[in-house]
């Protein structure tokens, strides 16, 4: 991380910012598991033939180079200049530095002369010359070099590739629960926001559950920021070691002076416009945070931000920030601003800023301050809904005015079920898809229960419910004691064997099977429709007894 220059200092509040930023340095990040690349040199160039042989040359032996020139004729392998190469064909190509994996397909799918196909080879690193670019990600993999016809980016491609061999490592960013998963069940899909969110395309759906390569993330957050239950987190830093930090940071500022405090996250790919365009121009009050990754940074910490005494909380973004990060910013800063509104606060709390634009000073100062006047002083946990919940309830103590609802836009990690009473059966297929024991069966009772709290919006009970009876609805209830006690979303008497007299089933359930049933030349008799109406234990004595000549029915 690159060190912060000296900043304005010609008020109290400058004057107290020099002093917390001074104490506080930077954050300190638990450890994390590394992720390893080797690369040994061995470099792919895909382009026509005098560009890709130009740039062959011009590395010289630094790099074993292989030339891939596609075409409209089938793929012929040759050797030009000393260098293995393909002529013809169309390349594809997957994977990361170290293990990119290309196979070339026949040029033409008009091609009637059969060729042997093309192995698949391996490279450590692709510097792609093609107008249309081969891994077209968002943030393209490491060791992926898309320069097109961009000479610039070509000249630091060629000075950087001899140096990209070796071993080399990067921090693991992010870490996966799977058991709080909200991605699917029993063959049901429910959230995908985290594989939407990706840019690297590193999220997968592996059956119920989601699968991160490590290799091709580059821990742009915008997972962690998406996923509504916390089975995605974010490892360098994890949220807790990021909110000590700010904590920190807050609390020395105003021991030293300060008194309205705003919080700037940035990161690397925008600190050169916040270095070089605004710094000796930011206000005073703004604290600047440098992150990992500022699309990391999700509602659970600008809440807790807000809760420890900041006024408001800036992400920075720039003209590069891919869509996915700005998309997933903009979904959760409407939910964030929605909640806050409810409270009876300004929702221009939170901003997000492009500072690669000229208005990105005036656009900061253009915040409230003197709000937030009571921190909290709580040690946040690395648990997403639990930083949520404690911060939220904080400022809700001290919130001007309050609703006891709020609706939420989707897609919302908040909210209520709406179960239509007449159609539900209480089969419970619902609470056997939930992932987050949002929703319960009564025991021995036939009541179907929910926890407002732990609901996160996935969509999968509405999905598994066979009748229909369910629907979501976004909001956010501020009862701390309505949204974590259980109420009953249905419940009927239950319906009693008739041979025996146990409960086994509800009137509606037996009314659903005794209609599905109803046109079966199994259930054509009286003694059949009458076995629907036992338990397990008498439907089975009862055939017994009817094929034994004993009769059918039961007194």
């Amino acid at each position: 991380m690159q060190n912060l220059p000296e900043l304005p200092a010609n008020s109290s509040d400058g004057r107290a910012r020099a002093t917390a930023l001074g104490q506080r340095g930077s954050i300190q990040s638990t450890p994390t598991s590394i992720v390893t690349y080797l690369s040994r040199g061995r470099l792919l160039i895909v382009g026509e033939r005098e560009s890709a042989l130009s740039a062959a040359r011009r590395l010289g032996e630094s790099l074993r180079c292989t030339l891939v020139m596609p075409g409209e004729t089938d793929p012929q392998s040759l050797r030009i200049e000393g260098l293995a190469a393909i002529q013809g064909g169309q390349p594809v190509l997957t994977g990361s530095l170290g293990s990119f994996e290309l196979r070339v397909e026949a040029g033409s799918e008009d091609s009637e002369s059969p060729t042997e196909p093309q192995p698949v080879r391996v490279f450590d690193l692709v510097l792609d010359l093609s107008t249309t670019r081969l891994i077209d990600y968002p943030i393209p993999p490491a060791g992926y070099y898309p320069v097109g016809a961009d000479t610039e980016a070509l000249e630091r491609a060629l000075k950087t590739l001899p140096e990209m061999t070796g071993e080399f490592e990067k921090p693991k960013y992010f870490n996966y629960d799977p058991n709080i998963c909200a991605h699917g069940n029993s063959g049901i899909e429910g959230c995908r926001r985290c594989i939407d969110a990706c840019p690297t395309v590193a999220i997968v759906s592996v059956g119920d559950k989601v699968e991160v390569n490590p290799y091709l993330c580059q821990g742009g957050g915008s997972c962690v920021v998406a996923c509504p239950s916390g089975a995605m987190t974010y490892a360098f830093p994890t949220v807790a070691d990021l909110l000590r930090h700010v904590r920190e940071l807050l609390s020395g500022y105003r021991e030293a002076g300060g008194e309205t405090p705003a919080l700037l996250f940035y990161d690397a790919h925008s600190s050169k416009a916040i270095f070089d365009g605004m710094l000796d121009q930011l206000p005073e009050h703004i604290l600047p945070v440098e992150v990992e990754e500022v699309g990391s940074v999700g509602m659970d910490a600008w809440m807790a931000c807000l809760a420890y005494g900041a006024d408001s909380v800036i992400l920075s973004a720039t003209d590069g920030t891919p869509r996915q990060v700005l998309r997933e910013f903009e979904t959760q800063l409407g939910v964030a601003e929605a909640i806050l509104d409810g409270m009876g606060f300004d929702g221009r709390h939170l901003k997000l800023v492009n500072v690669s634009r000229a208005d990105a000073i005036e656009e900061m100062a253009d915040l409230p301050r003197g709000v937030f006047r009571k921190p909290a002083r709580f040690a946040a946990p690395n648990e997403k809904r639990m930083i949520l919940r404690l911060a939220i309830d904080h400022l809700h103590a001290q919130a001007p005015t309050s609703r006891r609802s709020v609706p939420l836009p989707e897609p919302a990690p908040f909210g209520e079920l709406k179960v239509d009473k007449s159609a539900c059966t209480l089969c419970m297929g619902c609470v056997s898809v939930c992932p987050t024991a949002a929703l319960s069966a009564g025991g021995d009772l036939p009541q179907l229960k929910f926890v407002e709290w732990n609901c996160v919006q996935c969509g999968l009970c509405e999905k598994a419910c066979p009748e229909s009876a369910i629907r979501t609805n976004p909001r956010f209830h501020f009862d701390t004691e309505a949204r974590h006690k259980p109420r009953i979303l249905n419940e009927e008497q239950p319906f009693c064997c008739i041979s025996c007299g146990k409960p086994f089933a509800t009137q509606s359930v037996l009314d659903v099977m005794m209609k599905k049933l109803e046109g079966h030349w199994m259930f054509q008799d009286e003694v059949s429709r009458r076995r629907l109406q036992m338990c397990d234990h008498c439907r089975v004595k009862d055939m017994f007894r009817s094929e034994s000549g004993a009769g059918g029915q039961s007194h």
